[in-house]
């Protein structure tokens, strides 16, 4: 067995020396550039072939060679979603799409199918190889077989517990990357059929409706085969989602674990979900690497959590087999306590005037937080707005409107504007 170590001692104080990557989704590249300089090390993307999310905006290859050039910038890196199961008619253009990732200088990809993974070995030999989710990989053995496959880093299962990961760690030599953040699906990783049965949208081909989360009514049949309802009227409908996935509290045993992504999920997601969830999860990751001795979880980072859209959230798998008090039977409940209602494009701090794209309708008298990652979160009351002509407006009402007013404070291009609901 070998050891993971992830500590040293500096001046007579323990420091975590192997800092997870932190690995943020980006539906567009917006999200990418708001990913990095939120504090992402790495973001995934979806290109517009063999990917999971057919429904998100996803990049050209042009889009991916100008996201790259950004996040290198940051020294940050850039891996491309090709996980779909291929049918015999996604095979045409694999092998050039294939060398197209490697041209945009794309670090690495995410895969589960084989052939895509044959096929990029001998096409595209600079790309490094991840293996998807969609794998449903939990146990060392095939983490063990996909090393020998020559692969350089393994995507857990949602459902693999700290236990199991431990045991990985101990006994194979590769990375390994667990999700922290999102979305839950309630059948096991890459094994869902629900969408392909009723919707006739293949799930793993990227065309999941997530079934899951509609709602249902429960029946039975009795011995004529006549359908007898077990609900009653007033009952809430019946829906088999679980809980999204939170493991801000868990971090410190992953990066102790030797865990190397760290990795939050949803590319479907807002700037604004982006943005909060990648600060937060930069700052506990700092702070535990920086002093694991005296690190406490602080209740502004879980109320932070708390302010972007999300549903209710669980440990899931990796705290122990979750039960009934982490799934959403019969409840759609969301935690949003904020709306995104702007971000700062350029202030000017001898008017302390912000220059702001308009997100979400607000108005004078309004009181706003601003975040961002150059600042600490401060609130603000709005007051006299104007649009770009100078014209004195009620509200910012119109979409993606530009407009001014003062800020007392110093903002930065990218930081946020938000409001309570």
């Amino acid at each position: 067995m070998m050891a993971v170590k992830v500590d040293t001692v500096i001046d007579g104080k323990r420091v975590i020396t192997k800092k997870p990557e932190l690995l943020a989704p980006a539906g567009n590249l917006e999200k990418l550039k708001v990913a990095v300089h939120y504090g992402a090390d790495a973001v995934f993307i979806g290109g517009r072939e063999y990917g999971l999310r057919s429904n998100a905006d996803n990049f050209s290859l042009e889009e991916m060679a100008e996201g790259v050039q950004f996040a290198n910038k940051y020294g940050a890196r850039i891996y491309v979603t090709t996980n779909i199961y291929a049918h015999n008619e996604n095979l045409d253009g694999l092998e050039e799409y294939l060398q197209g990732l490697q041209e945009a200088g794309v670090a690495g990809i995410i895969v589960a199918d084989p052939l895509i993974i044959e096929t990029c070995r001998r096409v595209a030999p600079k790309l490094e190889v991840h293996l998807s989710t969609q794998q449903s990989l939990s146990n060392w053995k095939a983490v063990e077989f996909w090393k020998e496959e020559g692969l350089e880093r393994v995507v857990l299962a949602r459902e693999t517990g700290a236990e199991e990961i431990r045991e990985m760690k101990e006994k194979v030599d590769i990375e390994i990357e667990a999700f922290i953040h999102g979305a839950m699906c309630i059948a096991y990783s890459g094994r869902c059929v629900l969408s392909n049965h009723m919707t006739a949208r293949d799930s793993n081909r990227g065309g999941c409706c997530q079934s899951c989360r509609w709602d249902y009514d429960l029946y039975q049949m009795d011995q004529g085969e006549n359908e007898v309802a077990l609900f009653n009227e007033e009952d809430a409908p019946f829906a088999m989602s679980p809980k999204d996935l939170n493991l801000i509290q868990s971090i410190p045993k992953m990066i102790e674990l030797g865990i190397d992504s760290l990795k939050v999920e949803g590319r479907m997601k807002s700037i604004h979900y982006v943005a909060t969830v990648v600060s937060v999860y930069r700052k506990v990751i700092d702070a535990y690497c920086a002093d694991p001795e005296n690190f406490i979880i602080k209740q502004e980072w879980l109320d932070e959590l708390d302010k972007c859209a999300n549903r209710e959230t669980a440990p899931a798998f990796f705290e122990g087999v979750p039960g009934h008090k982490e799934q959403m039977f019969g409840n759609h409940s969301k935690k949003t306590t904020y709306d995104f209602v702007g971000l700062v494009l350029e202030y000017n701090e001898d008017t302390q005037i912000v220059t702001l794209q308009q997100r979400n309708h607000f108005k004078p008298g309004d009181e706003v937080e601003f975040f961002g990652p150059e600042i600490e979160n401060f609130t603000q009351v709005v007051g006299t707005i104007w649009d770009e002509k100078g014209n004195e407006l009620d509200a910012a009402r119109h979409p993606l409107q530009i407009v001014k007013f003062k800020v007392d404070k110093p903002v930065f291009p990218y930081n946020m504007m938000r409001k309570g609901i």
